[in-house]
C-alpha cells in the first residue's frame, strides 16, 4: 500500500496531527509554522530535518505531498484549505471548519471543484467513550432516544490568546462545536434551538463565556448543550443519553462509563460500569480513517458539508442567545 506523504501546518496545536500521521505510518514530508520557535521545537521533537521545516505554507503547494493537516487559527482555515484543495492536496482541517457562512461556502465550493478529499477534524467522533455510545445507540441497547445532552466545560482563563479572543470565535463555535457535533452524530440534526448566555468569567473576550441551548430534533426527541469557556473545574465533555430502554452517562476523560438498562418488566436494573480507553484526542484513529478514505476511494463522513452543518447549529445558538428567540439552523450550503 502506498505510504502517504504528509505536511503538517501549525505546530502549536497541530503536533497531535503529526503524531497521528506517524502512528499510522505516514511519512512526515514537511512541518510548517510561521513561528520559528514553535517550528524548531516540533522539528527537534519529531526528528524532522531542517530542510523539511517551512515558515511559509505557500512553499508546500507545489511540493510532492499527498495530505496536508491544517491546525491554524480558525479565520485562516478558508484560505489554506481552499489553496491546498485547488493544488490537488488532500486536506484534514481542524474544527470548527470556519466562523462565517461565507467561509463555509467557500470551502465547500473548493471541495466540490477539487479531486482531492477533505476532512474536518471532528475529533469527538473518534473518542473511545463516544464511539461506544454510538455503538450502543445503533445496537438498540438504549431503545428510542428522547433526550440527549452534552457539555463543553473548559477554563480558557490562561488560554485566551488573540485568536481565541476573536469576536467571531464565540465559545459555542470555537469549543462548543465539539458538543454540538457530538449530538448531531448521535441524534441527528436539530431543527430548532433556543439559547441563553451569560458573560461573567472572561473579561478579555466580548462574547458570552457560558451558554445553554435547548434543541428540538424532531418528534419526541430533544437535547441540550452547555458551553462554559470560563468554568472553574477540570475540562470535561460529560454526555448523557436517555432512551426508552436505558441511559448512558459518559465523558471523554474518564476510564469508565455508566449504563442503565431495564428488565423484562421495564424496571431499571442495577447500573453497569463499563471500562473504556481514555483518549480524548484520538488523532491516530482520525488520520487512519482519512487515509482509508484516500487510499480506498471511500467517502469522508466528516466532509466540508458535515462540518458546515455543525457550525450552522452553533451560529443558530449564538443568534438565539442574542435575540432571545428560537432559531432554525440553516443547513443549505
Amino acid at each position: 500500500m502506498k505510504q502517504l506523504k504528509v505536511a503538517n501546518i501549525g505546530m502549536k496545536f497541530g503536533m497531535s496531527h503529526v503524531e497521528g500521521a506517524m502512528q499510522y505510518g505516514a511519512e512526515i514530508a514537511a512541518l510548517c509554522d510561521c513561528n520559528e520557535e514553535n517550528l524548531q521545537f516540533a522539528g527537534e521533537r519529531y526528528n524532522i530535518p531542517a530542510e523539511k521545516r517551512f515558515t511559509d505554507y505557500k512553499a508546500l503547494l507545489k511540493t510532492d505531498i499527498d495530505v496536508v493537516t491544517v491546525a491554524v487559527p480558525d479565520r485562516q482555515h478558508r484560505q489554506l484549505s481552499c489553496e491546498f484543495l485547488r493544488a490537488g492536496k488532500h486536506v484534514l482541517c481542524e474544527k470548527p471548519l470556519a466562523l462565517t457562512r461565507e467561509d463555509l461556502q467557500a470551502i465547500i465550493k473548493a471541495e466540490d471543484e477539487s479531486e482531492a478529499k477533505f476532512m474536518v477534524g471532528q475529533i469527538c467522533r473518534f473518542t473511545p467513550a463516544f464511539e461506544k455510545a454510538k455503538q450502543l445507540i445503533d445496537d438498540g441497547v438504549l431503545g428510542d432516544l428522547y433526550f440527549v445532552e452534552s457539555e463543553y466545560a473548559h477554563d480558557y482563563m490562561k488560554l485566551c490568546d488573540n485568536w481565541r479572543a476573536d469576536p467571531l470565535r464565540h465559545g459555542v463555535i470555537g469549543g462548543g462545536c465539539h458538543a454540538v457535533d457530538l449530538l448531531r452524530w448521535l441524534a441527528g440534526d436539530p431543527q430548532e434551538v433556543f439559547a441563553y448566555g451569560t458573560h461573567r468569567l472572561l473579561p478579555m473576550v466580548s462574547y458570552d463565556d457560558a451558554t445553554v441551548a435547548v434543541m428540538k430534533f424532531g418528534e419526541n426527541l430533544m437535547g441540550k448543550v452547555f458551553v462554559s469557556t470560563g468554568c472553574k473545574r477540570d475540562y470535561t465533555m460529560r454526555t448523557v443519553i436517555y432512551g426508552t430502554k436505558g441511559t448512558l452517562i459518559c465523558d471523554n476523560t474518564s476510564p469508565t462509563m455508566t449504563l442503565f438498562t431495564v428488565d423484562e418488566e421495564g424496571v431499571t436494573k442495577q447500573a453497569q460500569t463499563l471500562p473504556v480507553e481514555v483518549n480524548n484526542h484520538n488523532a491516530g484513529k482520525e488520520f487512519a480513517v482519512f487515509a482509508d478514505a484516500i487510499l480506498n476511494e471511500k467517502p469522508v463522513l466528516t466532509d466540508a458539508r458535515e462540518g458546515a452543518k455543525t457550525v450552522a447549529v452553533c451560529l443558530a445558538i449564538v443568534e438565539s442567545a442574542k435575540t432571545g428567540k428560537p432559531v432554525n439552523p440553516d443547513y443549505v450550503f
